[in-house]
């Protein structure tokens, strides 16, 4: 993350509440994608890490600075094991939907036989305890993806089994059950949330930057520079929820053939839309945008989501449903069509088709392509007169309602936040 430093007296700070530490994950110079072992990766991730961030820890001390919890992600599962060893309360923060979590932790306790029985059929149902009957094809791909030893999927997976077993000892050996911080809030998940007896799940989501009125301010954390093009004022020009917003997110690559369905799809619609295609995306023969078309649509290298999801133009988003995707829809009532790629995203379109009601499922062809006429079928559905289409953007301004309240003072992800630091701040560390 910050390449040029070396040790904690280095950190960043932006002169903001939060300051930045480098720890060593035994990849200093990078991890390369596609070059390098990903379960070589791991293996020294889980051995180099947990050294580095315990130092970490005991450097801060000694200036004066006593870590009072550590919040880690599912990835450096092993921090709780660090900030036990200290003395200092943990909890895990997940970055999925609650439904995940409780999938994975049904499948590692008593159900991944069954799922990789059925892995190939993709309707096949699931019943796990506590969460609606669930396709194969709705389970995380990790779950239902063959691996071989050696590719991402079978290290992936591993390392998620891992963080559940270290869970499992946590159950066992502390006075206290382990805390998972959700990125969701109550009213969404209800069951999922109460899905898992012995681990605290706690909705403080959806966690967001602050939107200003104007919007203007509203750029987001962009992992990449936003397309200098003048998408806002292309916005601008448009009629109320008339823009289609289309973006896959900062991982998916599409083939050839998607892409060029994808473009059939929009231009069917007769809708103005806003594409984002990533320059690494960017295919030779792929023809996003000419003359003819310029006026109907605009394809950027990347934007501030946030500022155009927030826009009174943009109607509809068509979206790899990555789970901060997925929320920022709910958040900014607009409903959503889905192209799911891995991990989560099936799940998550899952649940905005089925629990939520604002979302469109897209199917695909027998070669896993999502068909130009498909996507103007869909495109026509949620944007059209038609009942159901109603029904999907009444729900999508319900549930921009509901975020608005468990995000705001006093409400649901507030209190449970606040609840959560009075009992960190409370807590004796001995009971870690």
């Amino acid at each position: 993350m910050f390449p040029n430093l070396t040790s904690a007296e280095q950190e960043v700070d932006d002169g903001g509440p939060v300051a930045y530490f480098p720890y060593s994950d035994g990849y200093d110079d990078g991890y390369n994608q596609g070059v390098d072992d990903p379960n070589h990766y791991l293996s020294q991730f889980k051995t180099v890490g947990p050294r580095s961030l315990s130092s970490l820890i005991h450097t801060l001390k000694s200036r004066g600075q006593r870590v009072d919890c550590v919040i880690y992600t599912f990835l450096p599962y092993w921090a709780i094991n660090v900030a036990r060893e200290h003395g200092i309360p943990s909890a895990q923060y997940w970055i999925q939907p609650a439904t995940v979590f409780g999938i994975y932790y049904h499948s590692f306790h008593g159900y991944e036989d069954l799922i990789s029985a059925h892995c190939k059929d993709p309707l096949f149902t699931v019943e796990l305890p506590r969460l609606p009957p669930l396709c194969i094809r709705d389970l995380p791909s990790f779950l239902i993806t063959p691996g071989t030893s050696g590719d991402l999927y079978s290290a992936v997976l591993v390392t998620i089994k891992e963080s559940f077993s270290t869970l499992d000892s946590e159950v066992k050996r502390s006075k206290r059950r382990p805390k998972i911080l959700v990125n969701t809030f109550d009213e969404l998940e209800v069951d999922a949330l109460s899905a898992v007896d012995d681990i605290d799940l706690i909705a403080i989501g959806p966690i967001m930057q602050p939107i200003p009125k104007d919007n203007e301010g509203a750029s987001g954390f962009n992992l990449f520079r936003p397309d200098e093009k003048a998408y806002m004022q292309w916005l601008d020009s448009k009629p109320k929820k008339s823009v289609v917003y289309a973006s896959f997110g900062s991982l998916a690559i599409l083939t050839k053939r998607q892409m060029e369905e994808i473009s059939k799809g929009l231009r069917a619609s007769g809708r103005p839309y806003l594409w984002v295609v990533r320059r690494d995306c960017r295919l030779e023969g792929v023809e996003l945008e000419d003359e003819e078309s310029a006026e109907k649509a605009m394809v950027v290298e990347w934007c501030s989501q946030v500022r155009v999801l927030t826009h009174p133009s943009v109607g509809c988003f068509v979206t790899h449903y990555g789970w901060n995707s997925t929320l920022e829809s709910l958040v900014f009532g607009v409903p959503t069509v889905g192209l799911p790629q891995w991990s989560d995203q099936a799940t998550n379109m899952m649940l905005s088709e089925r629990a939520w009601g604002t979302g469109v499922r897209a199917e695909v062809n027998d070669d896993g392509i999502l068909e130009g006429e498909e996507l103007r079928r869909c495109l026509d559905l949620i944007t059209g007169e038609s009942e159901r289409g109603k029904e999907i953007r009444r729900k999508a301004e319900l549930w921009k309602e509901k975020a608005a309240e468990a995000m705001a003072d006093g409400g649901s992800s507030e209190r449970n936040l606040r609840s959560f630091v009075k009992e960190i701040a409370t807590s004796d560390q001995n009971d870690h």
